[in-house]
């Protein structure tokens, strides 16, 4: 039994430089399973080479909801700071499903009104439907991302009968996130949830079997100015401790548990 981090950029440049330190620190504080998940082909590479070098790293290949209208946004002239080149979406589709096999989750993938503009968010959901499809044909779990779409998002995920599913740093209402814990699907809590009234607020209220943890590292470090790192899952265990009033042994056995409901294997 161990911690987890279910929701890690580790092929991020500023942890990627330091991989050795970064899974030493994750293995001294307990932390045994770090799902790092891909944003387009070029990154979903580097992910699965990490995961065939560390055994606690298990790869997660998807297609960020940006880079799934990327080219897109690119030709009309919309800026944003992606240093990979766009890729059309079916040839990411294309990789993703060509590689499925070596994959643990299918991630992280869904839908983004922050940066993307009105006009394309249907050319986004309908590539967001192509990879619940295929996840849910493969059998795979679904880490999901919906920045200023969540409603949305769980429209389609219900539309489409999908249940192995996380959201990752979900940041809208508090009713709604209970509305999909109530549904079936998990929301892991991000390490810097003690300055978050959002997030305590979720891993206060929500069922403890819906809950999984995770740094979305390097990003939402639990200290200022600081760079997020998976060893830091710790802390948001510690915490949930205090707020559920319980021993940290016993929010261990529950958050194994959660992981092992939605992965199918213990973390």
């Amino acid at each position: 039994m161990g911690l987890f981090d279910v929701h890690a950029h580790l092929t991020d440049d500023r942890l990627a430089a330091r991989e050795d330190e970064i899974l030493d620190n994750a293995m001294k504080a307990g932390v045994t399973t770090i799902i790092s998940n891909g944003l387009n082909p070029i990154d979903n590479a580097k992910v699965l080479a990490l995961a065939q070098r560390s055994e606690i790293v298990k790869p997660a290949i998807g297609l960020y909801p940006v880079d799934a209208v990327l080219l897109e946004m690119t030709q009309a002239g919309v800026e944003y700071p992606r240093t990979d080149p766009p890729v059309p979406s079916d040839d990411a589709i294309a990789w993703i499903s060509d590689h499925l096999s070596e994959c643990f989750a299918i991630g992280e993938i869904g839908l983004d009104h922050y940066w993307v503009p009105e006009n394309l968010w249907q050319k986004q959901e309908e590539v967001f439907r192509r990879l619940v499809k295929m996840a849910m044909d493969a059998d795979k779990a679904i880490i999901i991302h919906s920045r200023k779409a969540e409603s949305r998002t769980f429209e389609i995920l219900k539309e489409m009968g999908a249940t192995r599913v996380n959201w990752h740093c979900f940041s809208s209402k508090v009713k709604l996130g209970r509305r999909i814990a109530a549904h079936g699907h998990y929301l892991s809590i991000p390490a810097n949830v003690r300055k978050s009234d959002n997030f305590r607020q979720l891993l206060r209220t929500l069922p403890r079997d819906k809950v999984l943890l995770e740094t979305d590292c390097p990003y939402l470090s639990p200290t200022r100015g600081s760079i997020n790192e998976p060893a830091n899952v710790a802390k948001t265990a510690a915490y949930a401790a205090e707020l559920w009033e319980t021993s940290l042994d016993a929010v261990q056995e529950q958050l194994s548990s959660n992981f092992e409901q939605l992965f199918g294997v213990q973390p």
